[in-house]
């Protein structure tokens, strides 16, 4: 909308002269082209890496200006980026990371490639979704098959609810892998479910392990995922596969599965 674009020119106009700027990248709502009248604008201020360095080792990673200036409710939302760090998203972000730069246009910049670097970011390889379809069928796995049964035979309420959530978590990975759909939080997930194209019988078999997690809804679910999602991937290659990306994610230097 027009005071979106009036709201994000301003900025740049404010930071170009800045030390160490070298773009601003619009992300979010405006971007994608879903914003309200009300909408923030989000923006990624790129600065160089000695800059990059300083802010954060200040604690300064993200920031608000320009409240209430270009309209009612506005505001501009910062997060800071550098090349060293675009660059690194390239290789090992996160979904939500990711997810951030979907839709994403340089507004600005004196870097020739920036707009390539942010198109990498917003994607992966079909090697990596196929991986990670993988990797989020095993984590269903084991804590619907193992976890969450353990629990009901111990009564352990805690337990119960720990493998329940997990489990759909999981299962939720593994369909939008499938769907090649980045996940940008956890409060995305039940819309997301909603929206992916899954065999029938996915959704209600998903929403009954969150209503209600116990043996009978974990191997409903299950079933349907193993159907769609779990060919090729034995029980020896699942057990290895969620030791890896659980117990061992420290010595791969990464985080685990859940948080990818």
């Amino acid at each position: 909308m027009e005071q979106h674009e009036r709201a994000l020119a301003a900025y740049v106009d404010s930071v170009r002269g800045e030390p160490g700027a070298l773009g601003v990248v619009l992300v979010g709502s405006v971007a994608q082209g879903r914003e309200r009248p009300d909408s923030d604008v989000d923006v990624y201020f790129v600065v160089d890496d000695d800059r990059f360095a300083a802010e954060t080792a200040d604690g300064r990673f993200a920031w608000v200006e320009r409240r209430d200036a270009d309209y009612p409710g506005s505001y501009i939302d910062i997060k800071l980026a550098g090349p060293s760090y675009l660059a690194a998203a390239v290789e090992r972000a996160d979904d939500p990371t990711r997810a951030s730069f979907l839709g994403a246009r340089v507004a600005w910049t004196v870097l020739p490639d920036l707009d390539e670097t942010v198109a990498r970011i917003a994607a992966l390889p079909d090697d990596v979704w196929d991986e990670r379809v993988r990797s989020h069928v095993a984590q269903a796995r084991l804590y619907g098959g193992y976890f969450l049964r353990q629990a009901v035979e111990r009564g352990d309420e805690f337990l119960r609810r720990h493998a329940g959530l997990h489990l759909a978590l999981a299962a939720a990975r593994a369909a939008l892998a499938a769907n090649r759909t980045m996940l940008p939080g956890p409060k995305y997930v039940s819309k997301l479910v909603r929206e992916l194209a899954a065999p029938e019988g996915f959704v209600a078999a998903w929403q009954a392990v969150v209503d209600e997690p116990d043996a009978e809804s974990g191997a409903d679910l299950l079933r349907v995922l193993d159907g769609w999602l779990g060919a090729g991937l034995s029980a020896d290659d699942t057990l290895s596969t969620f030791i890896r990306d659980n117990e061992l994610h420290w010595l791969r230097g990464g985080v685990p599965a859940e948080f990818w």
